[in-house]
């Protein structure tokens, strides 16, 4: 099939509401955005071969809904109590996909996290910022769905401290 043309405000629009699903944990919803094929992936090295490198986080479908199934029961242990984001989405760039059907789209993102606590659980309470660089292939479906998510964490090198909420 071929696509419509994405436009720049389609982009932010699209990147907007996913972000606007993941901070309010409308995560089922967010699970609809992706194609049943697609690779939502977190490196470590950005240019390593993620089937054979080490990676924070490569979720193919089954992945992606077991850890929304887990985010959105009570006995999630990682994420009690749960964290509060906002996602800030910037400098989006849309260019042609590989295929008749796709588009690239580049963007930054700042995703800032909160989560209450006492003073006997380390980190609880602290915001946390985690500036990232986004790439994305939308894929036409009837809409526009994502076939291929890369999240490159800029202190990806650092101590992270629980990432048991999406980004």
């Amino acid at each position: 099939m071929t696509a419509p043309s994405l436009t720049r405000q389609e982009a932010e629009d699209f990147l907007y509401e996913e972000a606007r699903l993941l901070d309010e944990r409308d995560f089922f919803p967010w699970l609809d955005l992706f194609t049943d094929d697609a690779i939502y992936w977190i490196p470590i090295d950005e240019h390593a071969d993620p089937t054979r490198a080490t990676s924070i986080l490569w979720d193919d479908a089954q992945l992606r809904a077991l850890r929304v199934h887990q985010l959105a029961h009570e006995r999630n242990f990682a994420q009690s109590p749960p964290s509060r984001t906002v996602h800030s989405v910037t400098n989006v760039q849309v260019s042609p996909g590989g295929a008749d059907d796709e588009a690239n789209v580049r963007c930054n993102l700042v995703v800032y996290e909160i989560r209450s606590g006492d003073h006997r659980q380390l980190g609880l309470g602290d915001l946390r910022p985690l500036p990232a660089k986004c790439l994305y292939v939308l894929r036409y479906e009837e809409r526009w769905r994502i076939a291929h998510k890369k999240v490159v964490l800029i202190n990806r090198h650092m101590p992270l401290v629980n990432l048991s909420f999406l980004i």
